[in-house]
């Protein structure tokens, strides 16, 4: 695909992106979609085929570039287990604690009881990179840098609940952290690094093998 047409891909999704995070995919119409972007419908039919397939392609987008950043940390053989996991977490922390459209997307569409078929679509496309973390974990744990009975599936449960706790609930989280959330100076210059400095003190204590995790 040349560059004009990946460059007017991109454009759709980033205009879909906001439009289904400010109506949700019920909401949110093709025909508005195509009105906001400047294209006519049969260029949007053509990169996407459907509404459902222009709403997994947002998802497909974002995690896809993840997914490679994760990859390169977990294939990078000069560092440790825990270094590639801390590294890990400083960049998930980076992406996911924003007050962004995709963020949005995400809490909207799966929360929602409805549209399992859907639902269990975009829950795939997100597995991918839990698949990734799991891989360090399982790592860590052969190479003898973590302790060999860790729980990697809560491991994970707690790196991803912590954000959608703060993120998803950001009344609540307001109120327990002191600040507005929705603040972004106060993301990027408080809470990312303090975040980040939770989710490693706490990582570590659990993995490292000196531990015993069976009590």
């Amino acid at each position: 695909m040349d560059k004009d047409k990946i460059d007017k891909k991109d454009h759709i999704l980033d205009v879909a992106e906001k439009v289904f995070s400010d109506l949700g995919f019920d909401g949110a119409s093709t025909r508005t979609i195509s009105g906001e972007a400047g294209v006519n419908m049969a260029m949007l039919n053509y990169y996407f085929g459907s509404k459902e397939g222009l709403f997994l392609a947002i998802f497909e987008r974002k995690i896809a570039s993840f997914q490679t950043l994760l990859q390169n940390i977990g294939n990078d053989e000069t560092i440790t287990s825990w270094d590639k996991l801390s590294k890990c977490i400083d960049n998930y922390v980076d992406r996911i604690i924003v007050n962004n459209c995709f963020q949005k997307l995400i809490n909207r569409e799966l929360t929602m009881s409805k549209r399992w078929e859907l639902t269990d679509k975009i829950t795939q496309i997100l597995m991918v990179n839990v698949i990734e973390i799991k891989k360090i974990l399982d790592e860590g744990v052969k190479n003898k840098t973590f302790a060999k009975n860790i729980d990697a599936e809560l491991v994970i449960a707690t790196i991803f609940g912590t954000k959608n706790y703060i993120i998803n609930t950001p009344h609540v989280s307001s109120l327990i952290l002191g600040h507005d959330i929705r603040d972004e100076k106060y993301l990027e210059e408080e809470l990312k690094p303090r975040v980040k400095i939770y989710m490693k003190r706490l990582l570590q204590a659990y993995l490292m093998k000196d531990n015993d995790n069976s009590k």
